[in-house]
């Protein structure tokens, strides 16, 4: 655990995929050709504390959906590249506009189209429910499902080891 934690100390930016990691995976579409999708608040206020830690996040998702501008805007997350079948592009233009090395950057996937971006990054995590394959190369596995809570461990994860979890949390009893 040791290892986990020094990897997570070095972030300074964390990719999320959306599909079956910042929701269950499932795909709603209504008669209307509409879009639905469902995102665990407690995910949502984990990226938002992580985030005011003084840690980024960026997705890269291969689908283009409004419903995920939408959310994405409501939590303060700017870096937003939606539509990316292969996701490295949009990696190395993050890397190269916040000026980071692989090490400082941690990805969250759940399948083996996020393994390309996966393999660089100096922190790869696939939530519990990830397909076997992604789960063979990632460094760490949450013990919570995309969409229920995985993305919220991730975050807590990486402020627990940049020693500024505990802090932020004394704010919510003030």
């Amino acid at each position: 655990m040791q290892d986990i934690l020094n990897k997570a100390a070095q972030i300074k930016l964390v990719i999320f995929d959306v599909d079956g990691v910042l929701t269950d995976g499932s795909l709603y579409l209504g008669d209307d050709g509409q879009e639905y999708k469902a995102f665990h608040s407690q995910d949502g206020h984990g990226m938002v504390m992580l985030q005011n830690s003084g840690v980024p996040i960026a997705i890269i998702t291969g689908r283009s959906s409004q419903v995920v501008a939408t959310r994405m805007a409501s939590l303060g997350i700017h870096h937003l590249y939606q539509g990316q079948r292969d996701k490295r592009p949009a990696y190395a233009e993050l890397k190269e506009k916040l000026g980071l090395k692989d090490e400082q950057i941690a990805y969250v996937g759940d399948d083996v189209v996020d393994l390309p971006v996966m393999s660089q990054v100096g922190f790869a995590i696939a939530v519990q429910d990830a397909h076997g394959f992604t789960k063979q190369h990632a460094h760490w596995i949450t013990a919570s499902a995309g969409g229920r809570g995985a993305a919220r461990e991730v975050c807590e994860l990486i402020m627990e080891a940049q020693g500024k979890l505990q802090d932020h949390l004394q704010t919510y009893l003030q």
